[in-house]
């Protein structure tokens, strides 16, 4: 299944967050869809900014905090949305340790603000709140976590997240069901893609350094995450808010719950395979090396199992972690020798759409 322009075609969609690198991508996505969106997000905190780079005139959106309830209770019912995606958060894991007060605030007290607002918004039908695959009480294990796998978090971002889930579903349960607004929770992977400018972030530090010519310098060689292009879980999301909406009238059943968004088990690797790619992509005398710097723990293993999105959502990767890298380098590259950063966003989501989906790791879906 993909996100098709018969269903999004005319939809409102008030998304929050869409000043970030995920937001960017996901607000032109919803543009060549022929959605309407309407953004709330906190002023673009990178320099450069891929939202910077793509916003119109014409586009509506505000720069606000998703903790002003009050204004962000305004602008939702004013526009009038037919589906929320909730994406607007503190998502660092580093700064978290730095802030976690702030952390806090903006995940779980930010996110119950949505879903206040939601509630209080008659037009609203569907509702996708995006959190991470940090929610999982971490067992340093290798098997994949499951959606109804214990949560937990031992630094400040991923307890957070995991709170936010549970307000979620109190939400969901206590008020919004009863509504008929439809809400899921969805789970994804490490992304990657061209134009995210992070701090504190394996992607955008190796092309930062390779761009001003330096070695690529890595924490954790041996830490594995589930790599995936953005396009991935952006898709899942819109899939998943399609079938939300789509169930309003009716039962919901497995769709109003929390899903995984993540890559197929061969795509999970360690930090080094990552970098040993990158140098190979980026060629001209690129290199990387170790070197420890300190700072908070951070997970070691971690992976998520994608087998109820792909059996109930018929969503399913369609790039390799090989494709996802090539198409991240291929991006930066041509944007450094001044392709605009909009076409090739567009022009990347129009080929992912054409792929045929990958149909590997069937004894897992």
């Amino acid at each position: 299944m993909t996100p098709t322009r018969s269903f999004w075609a005319g939809k409102r969609v008030f998304v929050t967050g869409n000043t970030g690198f995920k937001g960017s991508w996901l607000w032109l996505w919803l543009k060549h869809l022929g959605a309407t969106p309407s953004g709330f997000a906190l002023p673009p905190d990178t320099s450069p900014c891929l939202w910077g780079e793509i916003v119109t005139p014409d586009d509506d959106h505000v720069l606000a905090d998703i903790r002003n309830a009050d204004m962000l209770a305004r602008r939702m019912a004013a526009f009038k949305p037919d589906i929320v995606l909730h994406l607007a958060a503190q998502p660092l894991v580093r700064r978290s340790y730095r802030e976690p007060l702030l952390t806090f605030e903006t995940n779980v007290i930010g996110t119950i603000n949505v879903l206040e607002a939601a509630r209080k918004t008659p037009s609203v039908r569907a509702l996708v709140s995006v959190t991470t695959d940090k929610v999982y009480l971490n067992r340093e294990w290798v098997w994949p976590y499951r959606e109804d796998e214990p949560l937990g978090g031992a630094d400040p971002y991923s307890a957070s997240k995991a709170c936010a889930e549970i307000a979620t579903a109190a939400w969901r349960q206590s008020y919004l069901d009863a509504q008929g607004v439809r809400v899921a929770t969805a789970r994804a992977g490490n992304v990657i893609g061209g134009g995210d400018w992070s701090a504190d972030r394996l992607l955008p530090d190796c092309i930062a350094a390779l761009a001003k010519g330096e070695p690529i310098v890595i924490r954790n060689p041996r830490s594995t995450r589930p790599w995936q292009h953005v396009v991935e879980p952006l898709a899942g999301y819109l899939i998943l808010a399609q079938r939300l909406f789509e169930s309003a009238t009716g039962d919901a059943g497995d769709v109003a719950s929390a899903w995984n968004f993540g890559p197929d088990a061969s795509d999970v690797q360690p930090v080094s395979v990552l970098a040993d790619e990158i140098v190979r992509l980026w060629g001209a005398g690129a290199a990387w090396e170790h070197q420890s710097t300190g700072g908070p723990h951070e997970a070691g293993l971690l992976a998520v199992d994608a087998s109820k999105a792909k059996a109930r959502l018929d969503w399913r990767p369609r790039l390799s972690l090989a494709e996802a890298l090539e198409w991240t380098v291929d991006w930066s590259k041509r944007h450094m020798n001044g392709a605009p950063a909009g076409e090739l966003v567009v022009e990347q989501i129009a080929r992912y759409e054409a792929k045929t989906p990958r149909l590997i790791d069937q004894k897992n879906a």
